[in-house]
């Protein structure tokens, strides 16, 4: 396959999460940077709500603070399904475009750590929306969205909640985001119980773990303290929970002791159960890069890759960047999957219909030139997108083709692989595959390529499905 470097531009229809901004770019974060974790109470009254971020965000301001956090829900919290449904808003809507001006005029960045969000494309009503974790830079632009994965459906002796009734699953995680504070990893309230997110946004760099909350009181006495400091210890990363605090309604109520958590797993504020608090303090990478020198846990555990790894299966699918193959550039409009060490793409020329690619981020030339974790991660990720061309052609059988070296027809010197799904009489003979598979690889540049529109089309056919199967 030869890649190609046309680059496209698309109209975004929807808000993508891991955006650079042009007020941060790749900057080195500063050492002590003050950070504020806000508590407030949110009710079904969105203007109060936002009076009462406008109050916090104020306040953190006036301390120093360069980043705001808040809690889940700091947009509102319903009554019932219903007004949740009708309260929400797109990313687009007012309340989005009101935070951002409130990020500009106090020239800090905002977390804001769990907004109602109705897809662009939902139906009206919607059925459900997703409960999305928003980051605001300084100049007022959305550079990051997480969707919350794990939801909070529990019988206790004290209540019941159903969150799936309302809230679909995120479509994965999102690696850790470039701010001045540091690599910050976004999730939200409940994720805070699977550590498994929490050590692969640790893995992939993240000094700062996020779990803006509304913690149910029962369970927040319990256990809200004991897991912030054990996602911080056994991470040794800062952890801050913005919370919410007290009854929103007669039938909700919120733990407060807003947190932060440093990565010793010092618990350096408590905002207990007090209403419209604000607390500010220094986030120290450096005290980050002491505790991991001292103790490091991340090479220990990778003396153990062989034994075991940390693989996110799906990661946030739409972050806004070519690819690199082989030193073509790869439209990220073409990408349909992305894993922690690999990425599916549309082809330029097929050699069935549905035949795609599959690479390494990393640009190895050969399998044995990958680490455990890369290869189990590029063959789980075939895997995958086995199964998605399989179900979209509604085919059963499928060639998946690795050419490791020159002299195996390998004509990209990047570790990549074909997934060809196959039909019954789609050749004369079933091995006909490979000897046009060596035509396709050694054709001229031009030849038979397809429209880029086209296959930006098929990828977001595959893109449709995949969100399908989460």
């Amino acid at each position: 396959m030869q890649g190609f470097s046309q680059v496209i531009k698309l109209k975004i229809k929807h808000l993508i999460g891991g955006v650079g901004s042009r007020c941060f770019s790749k900057m080195t974060a500063q050492m002590n940077q003050k950070v504020a974790v806000c508590q407030m109470r949110a009710t079904n009254d969105k203007d109060s709500n936002l009076g009462q971020v406008k109050n916090l965000v104020e306040k953190a301001k006036n301390q120093g603070a360069t980043f705001v956090f808040l809690p889940e829900c700091c947009d509102f919290v319903g009554e019932n399904r219903q007004e949740t449904l009708r309260l929400s808003e797109t990313l687009f809507g007012n309340l989005v475009e009101a935070y951002k001006s409130l990020a500009r005029s106090q020239n800090v960045w905002l977390s804001l750590g769990g907004l109602h969000e109705i897809s662009p494309d939902a139906p009206n009503p919607p059925t459900k929306i997703h409960n999305c974790h928003v980051i605001i830079d300084n100049c007022g632009q959305l550079v990051a969205s997480y969707r919350k994965l794990h939801m909070f459906d529990v019988d206790t002796s004290e209540f019941r909640f159903r969150e799936s009734e309302v809230v679909a699953q995120g479509p994965g995680i999102v690696m850790p985001i470039d701010t001045p504070i540091g690599l910050l990893g976004l999730q939200i309230c409940y994720d805070v119980r699977f550590p498994e997110v929490s050590g692969i946004l640790r893995s992939q760099g993240a000094q700062i773990l996020t779990y803006p909350s509304a913690f149910a009181y029962a369970t927040g006495l319990a256990h809200w303290e004991t897991l912030l400091k054990s996602r911080a210890i056994e991470n040794q990363c800062y952890v801050i929970a913005a919370a919410q605090m007290g009854f929103h309604n007669k039938k909700r109520r919120s733990y407060g002791h807003a947190m932060i958590v440093d990565p010793w797993g010092q618990v350096l504020v408590d905002c207990e159960e007090k209403e419209l608090e604000v607390a500010v303090i220094d986030v120290d990478l450096d005290k980050v890069a002491s505790v991991r020198r001292n103790m490091p846990c991340e090479e220990h555990r990778k003396m153990c890759e062989n034994i075991y790894s940390r693989l996110p299966l799906r990661i946030h699918p739409e972050i806004a960047r070519d690819f690199d193959f082989g030193g073509f550039a790869i439209p990220k409009a073409t990408v349909f999957y992305e894993s922690a060490h690999s990425f599916a793409f549309t082809n330029i020329r097929c050699v069935v219909p549905g035949h795609c690619l599959i690479a390494t981020k990393r640009p190895a030339k050969r399998l044995s030139d990958l680490t455990p974790e890369e290869i189990g991660d590029f063959f789980n990720a075939a895997v995958v997108v086995q199964k998605v061309l399989e179900s979209f052609y509604s085919v059963s059988a499928s060639n998946v083709t690795v050419q490791d070296g020159k002299e195996a027809g390998q004509t990209v010197a990047h570790v990549h692989c074909h997934i060809l799904p196959r039909r019954e009489g789609d050749f004369s003979y079933t091995d006909k595959i490979y000897s046009e598979l060596r035509r396709h690889d050694s054709a001229p540049v031009d030849t038979n390529r397809r429209p880029l529109e086209e296959m930006v089309a098929e990828a977001e056919k595959y893109r449709q499905l995949l969100k399908g199967t989460r």
